[in-house]
C-alpha cells in the first residue's frame, strides 16, 4: 500500500491517560499532523466514548486506576471493534514486554515520553499494515476478471445473509445467470474476446444492484449470482430481467436467469439448487425457442 494513498484526516484516534499534562500534549500533536482526536482519563470513559463514535485508533496508555486498565482496554476494544488499531503506552516499560501488549491486541508499543517524530512513524506504520492487510483480504474475495466477489466469499456472504435474513424478519432473493452460448462465442471469437465480455457482464451486474446493499458474484465460468436484500419474488424477477437487459445491450448477447426467495428451513445449498432449477428451466425454454434469442456479435 503506498504512503501516499494515507490521508491523516480519515483517521480518528481515541487518547487515554489518566494525567491531563500527558494526554492533552498528545492531541495536540496529533491534531497538528492532522488526526481528529479526542481523548479520556480512564478506561470506563473511553469505552463508554468508543460506543458513542467511530474510532480508528486507540491509544492508552497501560498503567491507570480503576477496574479497566490499559492492557484490558485494548483487550475489550477489540473484541468488539476489531478493526480499531490499537498503541500501547507506558512510562514504566520494565513492568511490560512487547509480547504481552501485542497479546492484548496492540498492533504497536510507545514509551514515554516520545516526540512528534516517533508519534506520527508509529501510526504510519500501522496504517499501512491494517490498509495492506485490507487489500489483500480484498483481492482474496474478488473475481482478477470481472472484478466481482468470486465464489469462495458468495457462500460466506450468502450464509451470512441467511442469518441475518431470520433475525431481521425481511425477505432474500437469489439470482443466478448464465451466457447463453459462450462457448459458441468464444470458439468464434477467441478467449481474449470472451474475457472482454465476462468484463462487461461484471459491469453490467455491478451498475445494476443497490450499492452497498445488494452484491454479484461470478460464482464461475460464465455463471454469475446476486443475493438481493429485502427482496421478495417480484423485485427478484424484475432485477432479473434489468441485468438480462443490460447484458443484451452491452454484450450483444443474450443471459438466461433464475431465482429463489430464501425459506427459513432452506440452507445455502438448497436456496442455490432452487434458483438454478429456475435458471435451467429458462435454458430448456430457451433451447426449444420458447424464448427469443438474439444474434451474437464481436464487440
Amino acid at each position: 500500500m503506498e504512503t501516499e494513498n494515507i490521508r491523516y484526516s480519515d483517521e480518528a484516534v481515541l487518547v487515554v491517560d489518566d494525567e491531563e499534562f500527558v494526554r492533552e500534549p498528545i492531541v495536540a500533536m496529533l491534531e497538528r499532523l492532522g488526526f481528529k482526536g479526542d481523548a479520556e482519563r480512564s478506561g470506563e470513559e473511553a469505552l463508554e466514548k468508543l460506543a458513542e463514535k467511530d474510532y480508528t485508533f486507540l491509544l492508552t496508555d497501560i498503567r491507570m486506576p480503576g477496574s479497566v486498565d490499559g492492557l484490558e482496554l485494548i483487550r475489550l476494544t477489540k473484541n468488539k471493534y476489531p478493526d480499531i488499531c490499537a498503541i500501547a503506552m507506558t512510562g514504566h516499560s520494565k513492568e511490560f514486554n512487547y509480547v504481552e501488549v501485542v497479546n492484548a491486541g496492540a498492533t504497536d508499543f510507545v514509551n514515554k515520553p516520545f516526540g512528534i517524530e516517533e508519534l506520527e512513524a508509529k501510526i504510519k506504520r500501522a496504517i499501512i499494515e491494517r490498509n495492506t492487510r485490507r487489500e489483500l483480504n480484498r483481492l482474496s474475495i474478488t473475481d482478477s476478471l470481472t472484478g466481482l466477489y468470486n465464489q469462495r466469499h458468495f457462500y460466506v456472504r450468502l450464509k451470512e445473509e441467511m442469518v441475518r435474513s431470520k433475525r431481521q424478519e425481511y425477505e432474500l432473493s437469489l439470482i443466478l445467470l448464465d451466457l447463453d452460448d459462450f462457448k459458441q462465442y468464444n470458439d468464434n471469437f477467441g478467449h481474449l474476446a470472451g474475457d472482454k465480455l465476462l468484463q462487461k457482464v461484471g459491469e453490467v451486474i455491478k451498475s445494476s444492484v443497490r450499492e452497498d446493499v445488494d452484491s454479484g458474484y461470478r460464482y464461475g465460468g460464465d455463471e454469475f449470482a446476486v443475493i438481493l436484500i429485502d427482496a421478495d419474488a417480484s423485485v427478484a424477477e424484475m432485477m432479473s430481467i434489468r441485468i438480462r437487459n443490460g447484458i443484451e445491450k452491452a454484450c450483444g448477447l443474450t443471459a438466461s436467469a433464475g431465482y429463489a426467495v430464501f425459506s427459513n428451513s432452506q440452507t445455502a445449498e438448497e436456496l442455490v439448487a432452487a434458483a438454478d432449477r429456475r435458471l435451467y428451466e429458462r435454458k430448456e425454454q430457451r433451447k426449444k425457442g420458447l424464448l427469443g434469442s438474439t444474434a451474437k456479435t464481436a464487440e
